[in-house]
């Protein structure tokens, strides 16, 4: 059994956990803004564990963040243990890209108050704040941010707007997944070579109004209206931008790779 009032005071959560709707916005989007993405131990080169024991010492003990299969995996639980109905899904990323990717996102399908909803606290650059009601074609507004679900065969597709339009985030299907699917798949994630994890460091947390990114040295804060940029000056500002801005904090002498090349 998961300590439900220590992962509450983990991402401040006051409220009542119960399976109602209210609950689940509210727990969707407080850790959404408590628990960054982030792909540190990816970059480190050290095995990402997806079994609920690792996964607690990590994201809610360490008070550090973790990608799709680390917190979507914490989050079913969660939501399981209150009694919420979950179904874990796959999704392939598109990014705006047109190529078919592998099934390399977690994604879950949760029930509450007689209606179906799209959660997925970790979806990285574009995340949800809240879920995303099962009504395809409906905008889902959460704060500066618009999203919708989109019917598309086999499944569904998810897409956030921007500037110029609606963009595809990502295609699914309803077909349930298991611990065993998110281990090949994290397998994949966190070790080929040409994974775009193992490139760069990347952090993110979203916020209401604005998203902030720290890519390599690169911090980025994102608007609807567009996006503003500063390089920090060496791997000490890195460290104090990951403990002021992300709540991270690592042992003294601690070092990442900072890759330069990848773009963003």
């Amino acid at each position: 059994m998961l300590d439900l009032a220590g992962y509450a005071e983990r991402i401040g959560f006051t409220g009542e956990l119960r399976p109602s709707a209210e609950c689940l916005r509210e727990l969707h989007l407080a850790h959404a803004l408590h628990v960054p993405f982030e792909n540190i131990e990816v970059l480190m080169g050290r095995p990402v564990r997806l079994d609920l024991a690792s996964l607690w010492k990590k994201l809610v003990e360490d008070r550090r963040g973790g990608y799709c299969f680390e917190q979507n995996t914490l989050f079913a639980a969660v939501l399981e243990q209150i009694g919420f109905p979950v179904r874990r899904l796959a999704a392939r990323v598109r990014l705006g890209a047109t190529d078919i990717a592998s099934r390399c996102h977690m994604l879950l399908a949760v029930e509450a108050d007689g209606r179906q909803w799209l959660c997925d606290v970790g979806f990285g650059g574009d995340a949800l704040l809240h879920p995303v009601a099962w009504l395809p074609g409906e905008t889902s507004e959460q704060f500066a941010w618009k999203y919708r679900l989109m019917e598309e065969a086999p499944g569904y597709l998810l897409q956030t707007w921007r500037a110029d339009g609606w963009f595809d985030l990502y295609s699914f299907t309803m077909e349930e997944q298991y611990a065993v699917d998110y281990e090949v798949a994290n397998y994949h994630t966190s070790t080929h070579p040409d994974s775009f994890f193992r490139k760069q460091l990347m952090v993110h947390v979203p916020g209401p109004e604005v998203r902030t990114t720290l890519f390599g040295r690169r911090l980025i804060e994102r608007r609807p209206d567009g996006a503003s940029e500063v390089v920090l000056a060496d791997h000490a500002a890195v460290m104090e931008t990951l403990a002021e801005r992300f709540g991270m904090r690592f042992p003294a002498g601690t070092e990442f790779p900072l890759v330069e090349t990848a773009e963003f």
